[in-house]
């Protein structure tokens, strides 16, 4: 009993051994992913290959030893009922379906090839032509929503608290409007409570920025969107008139930053306020964007002085100026007294009385550096204007940075900014030259872990070409070996229009895992393929063979892999949302994978007979 498991692992080392350096030749490179949603994926193909690592141990090492127990007491010839049918329903789709279907594909090798070549692109064309849309990551539906105020600055404390007031106002009827129906007709809104002095979005403090922030009821239980909860809210609240910005959030966002987030960057702060304000307004045309902000805002009035000519000679100039009218109105330290332990700073200033209306400031005068006094009007001119509150500089360049956020029922991100590119941006800059723009958050984050996932199964898929070469001792036997990832992308594609859901990084990172996974039954078949050759079969009886031979191992394996990630496809839970695109990929991939393998891998193998190749390879050999 033990020797027979002995000799079953012995036999099979070579493919299991291939299998295992041929997936983490996949996965190695993915532990490497670059940007803000690379790191959070990278820790699924460490975790994966740690597991394959035990697993390879406990094949080699622990299961023979099982194996060899559990034969002390097998009788080969005593198989209960169930274990009877079940081997009899392998033998009928061995024998009946998959059996006639590969000798029926064989005789019209070429037609099928076409038909799965002409399907692939037929995916490949769904993915081009936007019929699978396309986001950098999963949309998680969080337990805290905001809304962030923005008020002209100077606004009173009171009017800020209207406002306030005037969005919880709105967001209690927005609880009322979806109290019936949460389960046990619980409270959506669970606790509310309002932060003054503080909006993440307008990168401003004072008593004109509020956040109002409410706790939901958990994302397991709601039966509300919070897209749904948005809209109602901003019905409920309405557009208050003195309200420069009143976005409706969540108080973080995803590794892949704000779905709209355009930079741009030039010198002229009223020509970049032009350029973002057109670049707003054409975003508001589209449905389901929404939460549309710059962060380029008007400030308080101003007095500008500007020194008249003549000043300088009067022994004047623009800091001496300043720093007197600074002393006058703001205080200066003249001392610094000690008093016991006690340290005390003397500032000196005009009185309140001499420093509390406009007047005072047009009255004052300047000392000059003969001690005489000149009156500010002699020496300078005084305009009145409104700044800005705050200017934002990236790599020392003035920078506008218009957000927003999408819908992604609506509008899709990634074909809303492609429009962007392609029609309007051009005429954006060739009204106002002196700009660049640049798109950054989602976009952004979104190219560059797409780039280094796919750099990432590039260099995988040439180690894994490698490996097979010297496995096989031939160059064209693992590229038919690796036409099963291809294949995969079909049922890719088809599971995610199946589950209704979008492709993103967590599905690519599973397509390329699965890269690692399906080039496994395609050695299993060539590898009895090549033995059966080398047995003097025909290459058609061979190939025929294989199939039906390997059918059950390759389809008992896939569909374990597959029924362990079934419930995960089902799960509602926050955390699941980013490995739901996963396992789809796996899922459906691996199903369509082990149909096709089976059937395409011997189709190809004839045809490289037909072309005089396998005839070589069998030579070498």
């Amino acid at each position: 009993g033990l020797q027979s498991a002995v000799d079953g692992v012995r036999e099979v080392a070579g493919g299991v051994l291939s299998s295992f350096l041929t997936t983490v030749c996949v996965l190695g490179p993915l532990a490497f992913l670059r940007g803000d949603i690379g790191r959070v994926l990278e820790v699924v193909p460490l975790t994966l290959i740690l597991v394959l690592v035990v697993s390879l141990i406990e094949a080699f090492l622990i299961l023979p030893a099982h194996l060899g127990h559990s034969f002390h007491h097998f009788d080969p010839t005593a198989t209960g009922r169930l274990r009877q049918r079940f081997d009899r329903g392998i033998d009928f789709l061995r024998e009946r379906v998959l059996g006639r279907t590969v000798d029926a594909l064989l005789r019209w090798r070429y037609l099928w090839i076409g038909t799965v070549v002409a399907s692939f692109l037929a995916t490949v064309g769904l993915l081009v032509g936007g019929g699978l849309k396309f986001q950098a990551f999963p949309d998680l539906d969080g337990d805290v929503v905001e809304a962030r105020g923005l008020l002209p600055p100077g606004t009173p404390l009171e009017r800020t608290e209207q406002v306030v007031r005037q969005i919880t106002d709105g967001l209690a009827r927005v609880n009322e409007r979806f109290r019936p129906a949460q389960p046990n007709r619980q409270d959506l809104i669970q606790t509310v409570y309002v932060r003054f002095n503080r909006n993440p979005d307008a990168f401003e403090n004072g008593s004109h920025v509020a956040t109002v922030t409410a706790d939901l009821l958990a994302a397991e239980k709601r039966t509300v969107r919070l897209d749904d909860i948005f809209d109602a809210w901003r019905h409920e609240v309405g557009d208050p008139p003195d309200v420069l910005a009143l976005t409706y959030t969540e108080p973080g966002f995803g590794p892949q930053g704000r779905s709209i987030e355009v930079r741009l960057m030039g010198e002229d702060l009223h020509d970049l306020k032009r350029a973002v304000t057109e670049l707003k307004q054409w975003f508001a045309r589209f449905p389901g964007v929404a939460n549309l902000a710059d962060d380029l805002h008007p400030g308080k009035r101003e007095l500008r002085i500007r020194l008249r000519k003549g000043a300088v000679g009067l022994g004047l100039d623009a800091h001496r100026m300043a720093s007197q009218l600074r002393a006058a109105f703001q205080g200066v330290t003249a001392d610094e007294i000690q008093v016991g332990r006690e340290g005390y700073d003397i500032e000196v200033r005009l009185a309140r009385s001499d420093r509390d209306s406009l007047a005072d400031f047009e009255y004052f005068h300047f000392t000059l550096p003969d001690g005489k006094r000149v009156p500010l009007g002699a020496v300078a001119e005084v305009t009145t204007a409104r700044g800005w509150s705050r200017i934002a500089r990236v790599n020392e360049r003035r920078t506008v940075t218009l957000r927003g956020d999408v819908d992604p029922r609506v509008i899709n991100t990634a074909d809303l900014m492609t429009r962007l590119q392609r029609t309007f941006l051009p005429e954006l800059l060739a009204r106002h030259p002196g700009i660049d723009v640049s798109l950054e958050g989602e976009i952004r984050e979104g190219q560059t872990t797409r780039r280094s996932i796919l750099r990432g199964m590039l260099i995988g898929l040439l180690g894994v070409f490698i490996l097979l070469s010297f496995q096989f001792r031939s160059y064209i036997e693992p590229v038919i070996v690796m036409v099963a990832i291809p294949l995969a992308l079909i049922g890719v594609v088809v599971g995610h229009l199946v589950m209704g859901i979008n492709l993103s990084m967590p599905s690519i990172l599973g397509f390329v895992s699965l890269a690692g996974i399906v080039v496994n039954d395609s050695i299993l078949l060539v590898l009895f393929l090549k033995r059966r050759r080398s047995e003097g079969a025909d290459i058609q009886e061979a190939a025929a063979g294989a199939s039906r031979r390997r059918f059950r191992a390759i389809v008992i394996t896939s569909l374990t892999t597959i029924a362990g990630l079934l419930p995960l496809l089902t799960e509602r839970s926050l955390q699941a949302q980013v490995l739901i695109p996963l396992a789809t990929s796996i899922v459906f991939g691996l199903l369509a994978s082990t149909v096709l393998v089976l059937l395409v891998i011997p189709c190809l193998y004839v045809i490289l007979d037909d072309l005089g190749i396998a005839e070589r390879l069998g030579e070498m050999e």
